[in-house]
């Protein structure tokens, strides 16, 4: 076996690897979006104080997209390019989303003045269930891809 076939089948081993853990990181980004959606819902049937759930979800905000851009990032390094163009939109639309967020005491997207608005909640409702699909088609792009 040549030198060059040895740098090939690691290239494509550091590849699988990547895939894996993007595979595994998007099965935990599913379920935080599971999370956040059921949230909602919980605020949307009066079941939970906003002040509360705002600050339950808050924190779970900077991780997630801190998941996605790690294993975006993961893509880019291992050149990856149609799947980091993929990803690309979401991250786009997290960090507009993060930069104009608002004014609230702290990291988070979510202000519990504000969430209770109906179209405020709606909205947050329409993302967190167009990013379980987002997520569903990634996983399974990540597995078959």
């Amino acid at each position: 076996m040549s030198i060059s076939n040895k740098r090939i089948d690691m290239a494509f081993g550091l590849i699988a690897v990547v895939n894996i853990i993007a595979l595994i990181l998007c099965i935990g980004l599913i379920f935080l979006t599971i999370y956040h959606i059921i949230a909602f819902e919980e605020l949307k049937t009066d079941y939970k104080n906003p002040v509360d759930q705002c600050r339950s979800l808050n924190p779970l905000v900077i991780p997630e997209y801190s998941i996605h851009g790690f294993f975006t990032l993961l893509f880019l390094l291992t050149g990856q390019l149609w799947t980091v163009l993929f990803n690309i939109p979401l991250i786009a639309y997290n960090i507009n989303r993060y930069l104009n967020r608002p004014l609230i005491s702290g990291r988070g997207l979510y202000d519990p003045t504000t969430i209770m608005n109906n179209d405020e909640l709606s909205r947050a409702m329409k993302e967190g269930w167009i990013k379980i699909v987002f997520y569903v088609l990634s996983f399974f792009y990540y597995l078959y891809g």
